[in-house]
């Protein structure tokens, strides 16, 4: 098992029963029941059975609530230790926080994201991916609304080191590209919840033009990672102020550049021509530098 039992929880969600997913939720919510109540008491505060609570740890891969209640105080415990790197009692962004309690709990979201995201990785599964890309003649990247802006970021990695990479917010264009796909491509989607439309289609059509592909997602149990060759699972949990929606952009930029780097390693010596090409291309569109002498050089006076 990952070490991140709280994350499973949250990515268990899409293939639990109705009854199942209420104790997910409450734990969800309030991690803390599970070290502080029995089985007993926690399937009353959750309004199910005592065997549901069992069967849902089962789901999870645990041999039942004992050792699922010991993962989660481990998993707790380790959380309380991050808080305490930023000097936070809790994570919980309030309306009355103050700008140095705002910026050290998102950081802390940020850094935890990141973390268990690494925690949660199979590298043989990356560099089954990198090797995709590498082999690639094209690459497509589906992600739209906050996914898109990680696919963008990619597309814009793949193109600077010469690997020929199409990335579009318009669905009409990138199923266009995904219908043109080959069995010499690779169609890369982008998604945290796994479950929006447009980018599950575009990669099913990619997929069935005979492309290999390639998923980054926050709920590997869901739709999207049944159409994937490889599956890179994020590791980012929602909180006040949708705070998981930057903690899983985090994430997911996180994941990019790790496929970005091993795929710069392998293609090493086809990569430094194509960066100075695109660096000096775009060099006239640079303000010339307008840096000033220091400070004792132009007197006090001098702004």
């Amino acid at each position: 098992m990952t070490t991140n039992v709280l994350s499973e929880v949250q990515q268990a969600l899409p293939r639990l029963s109705s009854s199942e997913a209420r104790v997910a939720e409450a734990i969800i919510a309030d991690p803390t029941l599970v070290v502080d109540l029995t089985i007993t008491d926690l399937a009353r505060v959750c309004g199910t059975s005592l065997s549901t609570v069992a069967r849902f740890c089962q789901t999870l891969g645990y041999s039942g609530y004992r050792e699922f209640r010991m993962e989660v105080a481990t998993a707790i415990s380790r959380e309380a230790a991050g808080r305490d790197r930023f000097g936070l009692a809790d994570s919980h962004i309030n309306t009355d926080d103050a700008a140095a309690d705002v910026v050290a709990k998102i950081a802390f979201h940020e850094v935890l994201a990141i973390e268990q995201t690494v925690d949660g990785l199979d590298t043989a599964v990356l560099d089954g991916a990198v090797g995709a890309i590498v082999g690639a003649a094209h690459i497509d990247l589906y992600g739209f609304g906050a996914s898109g802006l990680t696919a963008q970021d990619l597309q814009q990695k793949l193109s600077r080191i010469g690997i020929s990479a199409f990335c579009s917010v318009d669905i009409h264009l990138a199923l266009v590209s995904a219908a043109l796909r080959k069995p010499t491509d690779v169609a890369i989607a982008i998604s945290h919840s796994g479950l929006t439309a447009e980018t599950n289609h575009a990669l099913e059509v990619a997929r069935d033009a005979g492309a290999t592909t390639i998923v980054i997602t926050n709920s590997p149990e869901s739709p999207i990672a049944e159409l994937a060759e490889f599956v890179l699972p994020t590791r980012a949990r929602e909180s006040t102020y949708r705070m998981g929606a930057m903690s899983s952009r985090i994430a997911q930029l996180a994941l990019v550049d790790f496929l970005f780097v091993r795929v710069a390693q392998r293609r090493h010596d086809d990569v430094a021509a194509p960066l100075r090409r695109t660096y000096e291309v775009t060099a006239s569109h640079r303000i010339p530098s307008r840096r000033r002498p220091p400070a004792d050089d132009r007197g006090p006076a001098a702004d």
